[in-house]
Order: structure tokens, then C-alpha cells, then sequence
């Protein structure tokens, strides 16, 4: 005679196979810990649209992710010393800062033309009627976290639509949090994956892994200048301002604003932030598409290397428009690390870049 299980059985394998299943999704993505955690912690703030990431319970930046923003972002970013090194504005304005290029927000990835569609430049100060020019990034999805005190890890998914909703590209990055003492460190791996049609990054300049600095570390200017602060006050700009101490270092020796437009494996921002030094490096991998990176690295803030717009960087002697055929993918892997308290020699620079290279070397 042919035995059957009990009801009582097969229910109570359908149970095991569940609490598996549910063991499994716990590894995959961990339940934040408090905020009190010792080492780097995860805290999603499903209402504010935001994961908190803290070192020993402090805010260390935040993945960003409003409506009213037209890309997800980290911001702000603080140095190991608590000090912010991005720009507060708009979301958290601080005393004479620029209030100008309101789409440069915190720490982010986009382009300026993709399939002829801007991402860089999109904010809410664009007009109804321009909008049909400009692309958004969306979040989707978390996909992942991961936290063991020395670390933390975000594996976040985005859409790059259209402005008819058309899911252009999918982005699906991989944050990874790290550092002690006075260093801090954000390593960000991104795969663009083309959907139901080719894509074609255009060569333009606006781009492409980027953040907005702090008032402080923006260069000394050479001539007066005025600006809007976040007050709606117009400033005199003059030259020598004590406040303002930022000079970038690339690892092709080039110093200050000349690093436009040259290719190198990182660029050193340095300066000083309530009278303590501070540097932030960004630093290009050896397998990226472009490498050694183009700068667009600006005197006002703007920090940014840019792989594909190489014929204005280049000024016309060279020329990329990158194409993704459908179903295709690329990635992109940058490190930015964060110095406080203490100078960053281009020797020690040069050993983390090397560091970096060879942890996400395939």
C-alpha cells in the first residue's frame, strides 16, 4: 500500500521551504542597526526617501532619492572630522554659498546626452516647455545591503527614462562605504544596461561621476566675481578671500584649473574646512571606458570626471560617442576618498589609487 504524508507533513515542509527562503533574503539584505552601531551602519528612511549611512551612529552621507530631485544622489558627504565637504544648497543651504547650478546636488552619475536627451542639467528650474529636452533617473529599487561594522554596502536599481517614460538605460550600482580614523571612503560600481533600443552616450562635456564641494574648497578666484547666495543676496566675490583654499593636484602633475581638459588616473582636490586641511580624491579604474579619465574640474565647485566627452575636453583632437547596443551593458567603478585632519601627500595618494585598482580588478 502507497503511503502518503500527513497533511501535517506537507504543511510543514511548505514552512521550512519558507523560513529558507526568508533566511536567505535576510543575508541578501540586512535589517539596519541602530543608530548607536559601532562602525559603518545602513538606516532607510522609507518616508524621507533616503538610506542613512553612519560611522558609530553618525551621519556619515545619505543616499537621496526625493521626487522633486531628478536624480538619486548621496548628500551631504562629511569628512571623518564632521564636516561637510559638499555644497548644502538647496537642500541644506549654508551661510554664502553660490545658489547657481541647481542640478549639482551632493555626489551623483549622469550624462548630457543620451540619445540626444539631457540628464546632467535636469532640475526644476527647466520650463515646462523645455522639458521634453531632458532625461530623469529614477530609483526602482534596493536590491541589497550589507553591513559588518568595517563596512557597509548599498545595491541600489534606476531607471534613465525619457520624458514619455520610456526606460532607456537600467543602472543597477553597488555602493561600498569604508575607512577609519580621518579617512573615509566611497567606492561606486555602476553597470549601464541598454534596453529595448541601442543607446548612444553622445561626446558632450557635461558629465560624468561627479560632486558639488563645499564653499570652502572652491579655488581662489583670479579676478572679482559676483554671485546669489542662498539669502537671494548678491556677494562681492574678491580675490584673496582667506575662506576660500581649494586647489586641485592631478597625478599628471598638473595643478589648479589646468586640469581641465587633461586626461589623468586621479585628481586631489585640497584645501581647508574650519581651519583643518581636507582633501578629496576621485580616482578613475584602470578597466573604465576612457581610461585615464578627461576633467571637467571647475574653480566654483564642480568636481568632475568625465570618460566620454572627449572632444570638447580635447578641444577636437579626439572623439568617443559611445554606443550601447540593446540588451548590452558597460560599468563604471570610481573611488572617492575623503582625507581630513592631516595632509595627503601625492606618495600616499598614489599607494591608494593602486589599492583601489587592484580591489576591483577583474
Amino acid at each position: 500500500m502507497t503511503h502518503r504524508p500527513s497533511l501535517h507533513l506537507t504543511r510543514q515542509a511548505a514552512f521550512c521551504l519558507v523560513l529558507l527562503f526568508l533566511c536567505f533574503a535576510c543575508a541578501r539584505q540586512q535589517p539596519a542597526q541602530p543608530s548607536g552601531a559601532k562602525g559603518f551602519s545602513l538606516q532607510p528612511h522609507e518616508a524621507g526617501q533616503r538610506i542613512d549611512v553612519l560611522v558609530d551612529g553618525k551621519l556619515f552621507t545619505s543616499y537621496r532619492y526625493p521626487s522633486d530631485l531628478y536624480k538619486p544622489v548621496l548628500n551631504p558627504v562629511i569628512a571623518a572630522n564632521g564636516r561637510p565637504v559638499t555644497r548644502g544648497w538647496p537642500y541644506e543651504p549654508r551661510a554664502g554659498e553660490r545658489t547657481d547650478h541647481p542640478h549639482q546636488v551632493g555626489m551623483w552619475l549622469n550624462y548630457g546626452d543620451v540619445n540626444g536627451l539631457d540628464f546632467w542639467n535636469n532640475s526644476n528650474a527647466r520650463k515646462p516647455e523645455e522639458k521634453h529636452r531632458y532625461g530623469t533617473i529614477r530609483h526602482h529599487q534596493v536590491t541589497g545591503m550589507r553591513q559588518s561594522g568595517k563596512q557597509a554596502e548599498l545595491e541600489v536599481s534606476m531607471n534613465w527614462l525619457r520624458p514619455d517614460s520610456v526606460v532607456l538605460l537600467r543602472e543597477d550600482t553597488r555602493f561600498v562605504f569604508s575607512g577609519s580614523g580621518n579617512t573615509r571612503i566611497i567606492d561606486r560600481i555602476t553597470t549601464l544596461t541598454a534596453q529595448q533600443q541601442d543607446v548612444f552616450l553622445n561626446d558632450n562635456k557635461e558629465g560624468f561621476f561627479a560632486i558639488r564641494v563645499a564653499r570652502e574648497l572652491e579655488h581662489p578666484l583670479a579676478k572679482p566675481a559676483k554671485y546669489t547666495d542662498s539669502g537671494g543676496k548678491e556677494i562681492d566675490l574678491q580675490q584673496g578671500d582667506p575662506a576660500i583654499t581649494g586647489r586641485y593636484y592631478s597625478s599628471r602633475g598638473i595643478e589648479g584649473e589646468d586640469v581641465w581638459g587633461t586626461r589623468a588616473e586621479w585628481v586631489a582636490l585640497k584645501g581647508a574646512i574650519g581651519g583643518e586641511p581636507v582633501s578629496l580624491t576621485i580616482m578613475d579604474h584602470p578597466q573604465n571606458v576612457g581610461f585615464p579619465t578627461y576633467w571637467m574640474a571647475r574653480g566654483y565647485g564642480l568636481f568632475s570626471a568625465n570618460p566620454l566627452g572627449q572632444k570638447v575636453l580635447s578641444d577636437g583632437k579626439e572623439e568617443l560617442n559611445y554606443k550601447l547596443l540593446a540588451g548590452n551593458a558597460v560599468t563604471f567603478t570610481y573611488r572617492l576618498l575623503i582625507v581630513s585632519g592631516e595632509e595627503q601627500n601625492t606618495g600616499q595618494t598614489t599607494a591608494a589609487f593602486k589599492a583601489f585598482s587592484d580591489t576591483y580588478r577583474k
